[in-house]
């Protein structure tokens, strides 16, 4: 199986000190069993780093980059590429407040991958436990 990470769970993993640290970890340790792929992509790595900095989890954007590309190099993140159109969105998508987790979900799809996510609002994502 392959993942596609999203924002909240790679701040998840990547910040010891977010609440949801704990139940990101254990999640990867489940599926790093498993042999699945996790991945990442511009969307989510530009997130974890405004959200790590905004939220005061890290100090500074050079930080959050490199805590980022250590993350990803320890547990093998991929990155996908993305040239999804907003054509591409699930109908599910009706507020402002939906268009990201859409776009992600739909761009794990077309890699053959789920969205990983904190979230239990997202149909058909994969819920970090």
């Amino acid at each position: 199986m392959k993942y596609l990470l999203d924002v909240n769970t790679l701040v998840a993993l990547g910040n010891g000190s977010h609440t949801a640290h704990p139940v990101a970890e254990r999640w990867l340790e489940r599926v790093q069993k498993t042999n699945a792929t996790l991945a990442s992509c511009a969307l989510t790595e530009l997130g974890f780093v405004r959200v790590s900095v905004q939220a005061g989890l890290l100090p500074d954007i050079a930080t959050a980059r490199r805590v980022l590309a250590q993350m990803k190099a320890s547990v093998d993140i991929v990155l996908l590429p993305d040239a999804l159109g907003i054509d591409k969105l699930p109908s599910y998508v009706k507020t402002p407040a939906q268009l990201t987790d859409g776009h992600l979900l739909s761009l794990a799809a077309v890699h053959g991958a789920k969205l990983a996510t904190l979230d239990s609002k997202i149909p058909g994502a994969e819920r970090i436990t």
